[in-house]
């Protein structure tokens, strides 16, 4: 579940290294589409007249003649991807309610928060000092160095870090290297559209109850993690993760069932597993089924939005939507019917 966030903890640590996206042949028919044109950071959006392409389908959740649309999100993103959006827009056009992706949160409160913020600092670094040299296999070490010398070669604070924030510095340079940016583009212009429209908005997020958060900090930050395989994962795949960017992006874009189904993303679940599993988090049990919590309180408001609206649009990371455990087949399961894009 891409969208987890853990602010008070574990900062941007659960976006975990995405995949990359391009696109495919054209139509000739001319449409409106979005562009993204930048690297690190998103640029204006920009409108431009393109040739057509298909688009990524919606997922249809039906009961009776109540549906909801699923909308696949996917990133990072090719620079200069155009992605036309009529499907969505009729779909947000015709809603009543929006339901935004499951997530999780541990919020103390804003006074708290406030005097916790010293302690975040160091959060990042591994115990008692020690360096990535320290913590890795020795031939793991040997491929980070040959990486780091390609993608972050002036980042000495870097062999500070613990593994799991270095994936994430290495995979957040090597997309930028390669010109992948964020999804935020798409996912901004969907949110808008929502708004425009005047859809109710229905938040899933599950509030971690925590009155210890500072405790949790301090214990996270001496606490050793298991976190040397979500390094190992992140480098073994990162640079065909690099290489493959345009097929996977063009998948995504003409909504390509079979080979979205073949992504893989078990560096993802090497880095998520090695936090959430930490003994940082044993006084915190919420924690550690934080996951499947989230996706429960989605689930209830998916259902009520089936009973309540014509029809409802939601938003979810694309391979939530394939997980054969996740939401969407929760529902198959209950007896709703499930019809993936053509």
């Amino acid at each position: 579940m891409r969208a987890l966030v853990v602010p008070v903890l574990c900062l941007s640590l659960l976006a975990a290294p995405a995949r990359a996206q391009s696109l495919d042949a054209v139509d000739a028919t001319p449409a409106a589409s979005i562009v993204v044109a930048d690297g690190s950071e998103p640029a204006p959006e920009q409108i431009h007249v393109v040739a057509q392409r298909p688009g990524p389908g919606m997922w249809k959740v039906t009961k009776g003649d109540h549906v909801l649309w699923v909308f696949g999100t996917y990133a990072p993103l090719t620079k200069d991807i155009a992605w036309r959006s009529q499907q969505v827009e009729n779909a947000i056009r015709n809603s009543q309610e929006y339901l935004a992706p499951p997530g999780a949160t541990i919020k103390p409160g804003f006074f708290k928060t406030i005097t916790l913020l010293p302690s975040l600092i160091g959060v990042r670094k591994n115990p008692d000092g020690a360096q990535l040299r320290d913590v890795m296999p020795q031939e793991d070490y040997a491929r980070w160095r040959t990486l780091k010398a390609k993608y972050l070669p002036t980042n000495s604070d870097v062999e500070r870090e613990r593994p799991i924030f270095a994936a994430q510095t290495l995979s957040e340079a090597a997309r930028k290297q390669a010109g992948l940016v964020s999804g935020n583009v798409v996912r901004k212009k969907v949110m808008d559209l929502v708004k425009q429209n005047k859809l109710t908005e229905t938040s899933s997020t599950f509030v971690i109850p925590s009155d210890n958060a500072g405790a949790l900090l301090k214990n996270f930050k001496k606490t050793t993690l298991a976190d040397a395989a979500c390094l190992t994962q992140t480098m073994a795949t990162l640079e065909a993760d690099i290489d493959a960017a345009s097929a996977r992006a063009n998948a995504w874009a003409k909504g390509d069932i079979d080979a979205m189904r073949a992504l893989n993303h078990a560096e993802r679940k090497a880095c998520f597993e090695s936090l959430v599993n930490s003994a940082a988090f044993d006084a915190e049990p919420e924690v550690k089924n934080m996951e499947a919590r989230a996706n429960a309180k989605w689930l209830v408001s998916a259902e009520n939005a089936l009973a309540a609206n014509t029809s409802t649009f939601a938003m979810l990371p694309i391979d939530d939507v394939f997980d054969p455990k996740g939401v969407i087949a929760a529902l198959a399961a209950k007896g709703y019917v499930v019809e993936q894009p053509d």
